[in-house]
């Protein structure tokens, strides 16, 4: 079995290969990848990989970028130091979530059931795990710095996250931007999906900054948010139909 691992820090992927080898001598590392950018092409060739171990956190973003970008249809084994990004691992075809330090126990039972894979079934299974007793919640207001004072800013005051020169800000109602400790890619994950839409690699926006949103070229949607003057806040051409299923909830 052809298997690939997605790990941002090399002692990590070479110990999951090793554990890996020990419990399924059978499989075969053909690569190992830090970061999205590498990961896609590779994946985007090599239709013929039976499995995949990735972490959510690579070295350039979340390993479920890499999923949006190609049509996986192996299972996926995520390995990571984070419980809160489950729900997530349900859009692709995981099957299994194990957190760091991966146990051999726990690595063989879920390479079994790969061994298994059926997307509706594993979705069910994780679903039912997952879920049981617990309900998702979202941040509901983000605490900025404002000189030497600390600021709570409601999610319903902010129009806007963008990320810029390597860092990220959120715009407010009231045209105020402010840092925040947090990347695009991890936001995606703490905000509520029926308020906010990730519309490009650079955008997060509220559905209070939806009111003037015009066509664009090559069939993507611009939107137009009071205070802001950048003219990247577009709607990639495949999150369009997304967005548009978004605003008519």
């Amino acid at each position: 079995m052809k298997v690939i691992i997605l790990e941002d820090e090399t002692r990590a992927a070479n110990y999951l290969e090793r554990l890996i080898q020990k419990v399924a001598p059978e499989m075969k590392v053909v690569a190992k990848f830090e970061s999205v950018r590498d990961a896609v092409p590779f994946l985007t060739i090599h239709s013929d990989i039976e499995l995949i171990f990735s972490d959510v956190q690579l070295a350039d973003g979340l390993s479920f970028e890499i999923f949006r970008l190609v049509q996986v249809k192996c299972p996926i084994i995520f390995t990571t130091a984070y419980d809160h990004y489950a729900i997530e691992a349900f859009k692709t075809n995981g099957i299994d979530y194990l957190l760091k330090p991966v146990e051999e126990g726990r690595l063989q039972r879920a390479i079994e059931k790969a061994k298994q894979f059926s997307p509706s079934i594993a979705f069910e299974k994780l679903l039912s795990i997952t879920t049981a007793g617990v309900t998702k919640t979202y941040k509901s207001r983000f605490m900025v710095k404002v000189g030497d004072k600390i600021k709570s800013i409601p999610i319903d005051e902010i129009l806007t996250f963008y990320s810029l020169e390597k860092a990220t800000y959120l715009h407010t109602i009231s045209n105020r931007d402010y840092c925040i400790d947090y990347s695009v890619d991890q936001l995606e994950s703490l905000l509520d999906p029926g308020i906010c839409f990730r519309i490009n690699r650079k955008y997060i926006v509220s559905i209070h900054a939806c009111n003037n949103i015009l066509a664009w070229t090559n069939r993507r949607l611009r939107l137009k948010i009071e205070g802001i003057a950048d003219d990247d806040i577009i709607v990639a051409r495949e999150r369009v139909q997304d967005f548009k299923d978004w605003l008519d909830r």
